[in-house]
């Protein structure tokens, strides 16, 4: 008998080919977009704001707002208490946010835990301008007696030299930025902390340590790179915040560490937000070159946040 041919097997395409070259273009095609929005907004702020990095001295007497002031002595209080306000900030948030985050990931029982996590990323939702008219209206209140007292007992220190009722300097704005970014930092870290492999902290704990032996030993360094960048995207939030800022800060345009007396700072955001509605010509071209600046230590402070994920690669939960 003649045996019976066996059909050939029909090729076919790889499965989910066409699928791929579709995910791996949209996905390139996004990075693109981001790094051109960013070469678009870089540029509109460079050519905005060369009329006035070029203009002659005597070309700044006509704008009120600079009171005669060369550009960069206009710029550089407004870097001053910007960078003050933000590290303030950090020196209040971090420590707080590790706390939170290593009492949610490490201590609290399981139902509260996620009812805490749930309440910190709808803190995070909250708009900027409920944060400042909280500020303003029952903060600023709070502060004023222990700023008070604050400055009798350690007035000889010059930090805390020179209050004056109400609290609108630039300790309460750092307060109020401070809790703006708390949700932000708090969430990040308590993500990098439940990403802590468990068997370090089981082999940390075999060898008989605590708790918070264990946490030293197993959680801060594997943590480590996460805690630096979630403060470094907490910094970038204050580097840019505007209402809450504007709403609370009596405004100065000093470069000092008075951080309790009024009329002595002032942000780069808060500025443009209470000067642009005025400002026409050359004048809307210098706070647009403020901008510019903001947009220059934004992007540093990203940079620097990148290069420590980057030299911290070794401690990724991947590795």
């Amino acid at each position: 008998m003649t045996p019976t041919p066996v059909p050939r097997a029909r090729l076919s395409s790889t499965p989910g080919r066409v699928g791929n070259k579709v995910f791996a273009g949209v996905s390139t095609g996004s990075g693109l977009v981001i790094l051109v929005i960013l070469a678009a907004v870089a540029g509109f702020l460079l050519v905005r704001s060369w009329p006035a990095i070029t203009a002659a001295q005597a070309d700044y007497d006509v704008i009120g707002f600079m009171r005669g002031e060369s550009l960069a002595s206009y710029i550089a209080p407004l870097i001053f208490g910007t960078l003050l306000s933000s590290v303030i900030a950090l020196l209040f948030a971090v420590p707080l946010s590790i706390a939170i985050g290593l009492f949610i990931s490490h201590y609290a029982p399981r139902r509260m835990a996620q009812g805490l996590g749930y309440l910190v990323d709808l803190l995070a939702a909250i708009p900027s301008v409920v944060y400042g008219m909280w500020g303003m209206t029952w903060l600023v209140p709070q502060l004023n007696p222990l700023f008070a007292w604050t400055g009798s007992a350690l007035g000889f220190i010059p930090l805390f030299q020179g209050f004056q009722a109400p609290a609108k300097n630039i300790m309460s704005a750092g307060i109020v930025l401070a809790v703006m970014i708390l949700p932000i930092i708090t969430a990040t870290i308590r993500e990098v902390f439940l990403q802590t492999p468990r068997l370090h902290e089981e082999a940390s704990l075999a060898l008989g340590a605590t708790r918070w032996e264990m946490i030293r030993q197993a959680v801060f360094p594997f943590g480590r790179s996460g805690m630096i960048s979630a403060s470094m995207l907490g910094l970038g939030r204050a580097l840019g915040e505007t209402m809450a800022v504007l709403m609370i800060l009596s405004p100065g345009f000093l470069i000092n560490f008075y951080l309790l007396e009024p009329g002595q700072h002032q942000t780069i955001a808060a500025n443009i937000a209470n000067q642009f509605p005025e400002a026409s010509g050359l004048g809307a071209d210098v706070l647009i070159a403020t901008g510019l600046a903001l947009f220059a230590i934004t992007f540093a402070v990203n940079l620097l946040a990148r290069w420590v994920i980057a030299r911290r690669a070794e401690f990724s939960g991947a590795n």
